[in-house]
């Protein structure tokens, strides 16, 4: 049995690699609370999306202070991700909750993009390289300059950016994942002349809004934990500020490859084996058990 200690402990691992790596707390808490703790994956799920809501609240208001945030992709992210968010916990509740394949669609979508967190970390450095061949690398870092970049009146870039929206809403909701590394990936291609920065801050705050309106519908269905929320929070924000603080003293390269490596076994772990919910009482011997209940009541009536 799991006590405070060893969720504390969780926290300040999770804290202290996303502290140095720059890698998102949900990649690597959900599986962890599944994995090493044997927690419901809808009660880690749903736990993970107010932790990880609540952890980059703090980063949120940073990149708010330096300016970072380019709100109009903020808006139209929020109009696609938020009611698809809201969809896909309503079919949760409605449809699935009450299936016997419940835990093993949750395990698979998570397995899914784990893998692809995962190949994203290990290929990181590609991933970028490819990127920077689009990317003007002569755009002044100020607002002006970036939002003059930024063609929002534009009726497809706008219908790019809400279906991307969606698609992070339903993926998000379903498995924590995919708020911060998969975002950060679309808005790249989708703006390609925007600096990194914008990009980054853009992102961050909308994951905090994704995050936090997916874990409130996950409470609402009795999905989170709060005491755990509570411990896991208490080791996580102080290790993130101590990893900040030596991210420049840290071999960053060894431990994002280590971290991908380990995302993509977990990932593919719970494609190939998804957790399922236990068996149910096979029908003859529910009819055993109500037959002996109902002789034993005829014996005492007799």
């Amino acid at each position: 049995m799991f006590g405070p200690f060893e969720f504390i402990m969780a926290g300040v691992l999770v804290g202290f690699c996303v502290g140095i790596t720059g890698v998102g707390g949900g990649s690597l808490m959900t599986p962890i609370l599944i994995s090493l703790f044997r927690i419901e994956p809808h009660i880690a799920i749903g736990t993970d999306l107010l932790y990880a809501a609540i952890s980059k609240f703090c980063g949120s208001l940073v990149h708010a202070k330096k300016l970072n945030i380019v709100w109009p992709i903020v808006i139209w992210l929020s109009i696609g991700s938020i009611p698809a968010s809201f969809a896909t916990h309503w079919v949760l509740d409605n449809y699935l909750s009450q299936s016997s394949s419940y835990k093993a669609v949750l395990t698979m979508v998570l397995g899914f993009m784990l893998t692809l967190t995962g190949l994203s970390i290990i290929f990181r450095g590609h991933i970028e390289r490819f990127f920077n061949k689009f990317r003007n690398n002569d755009v002044r870092d100020d607002m002006t300059e970036d939002l003059e970049h930024v063609n929002f009146k534009s009726t497809k870039k706008r219908a790019l950016i809400v279906i991307m929206g969606i698609v992070l809403g339903v993926f998000v909701t379903l498995s924590s994942v995919g708020a911060g590394a998969f975002g950060i990936m679309a808005l790249v291609l989708l703006f390609p002349n925007l600096p990194m920065i914008r990009i980054i801050g853009s992102d961050v705050v909308h994951a905090v809004l994704l995050t936090f309106v997916a874990g409130m519908g996950h409470m609402t269905s009795g999905n989170v934990d709060f005491q755990l929320l509570g411990w896991l929070l208490c080791g996580s924000i102080p290790a993130i500020v101590i990893g900040t603080l030596l991210s420049s003293h840290m071999p960053e390269k060894l431990i994002r490859k280590i971290l991908g490596i380990t995302l993509f076994a977990l990932g593919i772990n719970f494609i190939l084996n998804p957790i399922k919910a236990k068996p149910a009482a096979k029908p003859e011997a529910a009819l055993i058990i109500q037959n002996d209940a109902v002789n034993a009541h005829k014996s005492v009536n007799i």
